[in-house]
């Protein structure tokens, strides 16, 4: 039996209209619904929602930066600088310096001097304290606010904008399905005061947590999300599920989306796949465009850069780290921050365009006559597959080890793709196997001595 006080609480939900309460009723007791862990709410007062209106709005109509190296920077970044400085621990002193001389930051300063990088004089009675899983080697808790959750929801729309989606799901109908796919996560009901009180559904579609594996497709059926939004494993799960139900589009987030694993969404929900670039420091950074290459920026306060490893911005066309200032996060203002992932930048008509996305360092792997091949090769070599994920590591010596999880069976796929990788690195032994990790891989591995590759 739901406890009816904490799911309603007005703390969590404040406002909560009747059509609300039949809502999230319906979606926490339809007999097939899967076992609901928590309880969450937007916990925006009416104030609060006036004022994420109006930032909505002012964001819908900015364009994200249209920077590149040498060029003059955007008006708001010397204020932004300026106010870091003032506000900011581990900014103080850097107002006024030159561009060139302002230190980049990355990851490990978060997690070791979190404190140092959250502004003075912010409220900290509803501050969120959240961790990230850390699959570069540092796991990190990243402040937050409920204003900070219910923005998430403008750059969204803006990614949706792209492929001609404007969300429509209002009063008793769900707007969105969080899906993850894992033996344990936070699950729950609630609604988005921003657009009629529409629901949203946070599940799990491991087996366990439903009382019969059927349920899964079942309850979806039911409730008809107009949108869901997963991680490629969680996605992949769906394609399993047999659903009836079609969604207006999918929101792929958290990791690398194969090319392959897009196209069978797409071809089995009818609708549009949005391959997100994402950071839980950042939110959402880039949506691609495969008609334009590549990955467009989202975020109308959000300067991206590409550094070399001494934190020089380079030039457009040319490959280096991925590094951005500014955000919609007011708790963590971000100045010069190296993200972990790799790629160059380019001019169209339609604005700026990361291409050749990689997520963490690139590493090269040695063919069989010695030569070096850069990760971004292996990708396009499996892009063709159907993969959910993929690991690829070199051994000290040479031999290659794939690991990877696909909806096809392993003894089907693996001939296949030994002779993509045999096209790429010649006769080196591979060895394919089950990628059976709970959680987010790190791609791309080597023990050669040189396969790190710096910026």
């Amino acid at each position: 039996m739901t406890d009816l006080h904490e799911l309603f609480s007005p703390a969590r939900l404040p406002g909560l209209s009747a059509q609300g309460r039949v809502l999230l009723r319906r979606l926490r007791e339809h007999p097939q619904a899967p076992r609901f862990r928590d309880f969450s709410g937007h916990r925006l007062g009416l104030v609060d929602r006036w004022q994420a209106r109006a930032r909505h709005a002012w964001w819908q109509h900015r364009s994200p930066p249209d920077w590149l190296a040498g060029e003059p920077l955007p008006a708001w970044v010397d204020a932004f600088i300026a106010r870091c400085a003032r506000e900011v621990e581990a900014h103080a002193g850097k107002a006024g310096l030159p561009w060139a001389q302002l230190p980049t930051m990355d990851r490990h300063a978060l997690a070791t001097h979190l404190a140092a990088h959250v502004p003075r004089g912010l409220p900290l009675d509803a501050l969120i304290c959240f961790s990230t899983s850390g699959t570069t080697g540092h796991p990190l808790r990243v402040p937050s606010h409920p204003r900070v959750a219910c923005d998430y929801f403008a750059h969204h729309r803006r990614a949706l904008a792209k492929f001609g989606i404007v969300p429509r799901a209002g009063t008793g109908e769900v707007g969105i399905v969080l899906a993850g796919f894992q033996r344990r996560c936070f699950t729950y009901v609630s609604v988005n005061p921003l657009q009629r009180e529409c629901g949203l559904a946070k599940i799990n579609l491991h087996p366990d947590e439903w009382r019969r594996p059927d349920d899964r497709a079942a309850y979806l059926e039911a409730i008809a999300p107009e949108l869901i939004s997963g991680d490629p494993v969680s996605l992949a799960e769906l394609l399993r599920l047999g659903l009836k139900h079609r969604p207006r589009a999918l929101l792929s987030t958290s990791m690398a989306l194969s090319a392959g694993l897009r196209a069978e969404l797409e071809a089995a929900f009818a609708c549009p796949v949005l391959n997100l670039y994402s950071l839980n420091e950042v939110g959402p950074v880039a949506v691609e465009l495969p008609s334009l290459g590549g990955f467009v920026p989202l975020q109308p306060r959000l300067l991206i850069e590409v550094v070399d490893e001494h934190g020089r911005s380079l030039p457009p066309g040319q490959r280096g780290e991925i590094t951005v200032t500014g955000g919609f996060n007011p708790w963590l203002p971000l100045l010069r921050y190296r993200t972990g992932d790799h790629a160059s930048l380019g001019r169209t008509p339609q604005g700026l365009v990361l291409q050749g996305l990689e997520g963490r360092a690139p590493v090269r792997f040695r063919g069989s006559e010695g030569h070096w091949h850069n990760n971004i090769e292996v990708t396009r070599a499996l892009a063709p597959f159907a993969l959910v994920r993929h690991a690829l590591h070199q051994r000290a010596d040479g031999h290659l080890v794939l690991r990877v999880d696909a909806a096809e069976p392993l003894a089907q796929i693996a001939p296949r793709l030994r002779d993509a990788l045999a096209t790429l690195f010649g006769h080196v032994p591979v060895e394919v196997m089950a990628l059976q990790a709970d959680d987010k891989v790190r791609q791309y591995t080597s023990a050669l001595d040189g396969a790190e590759v710096a910026a």
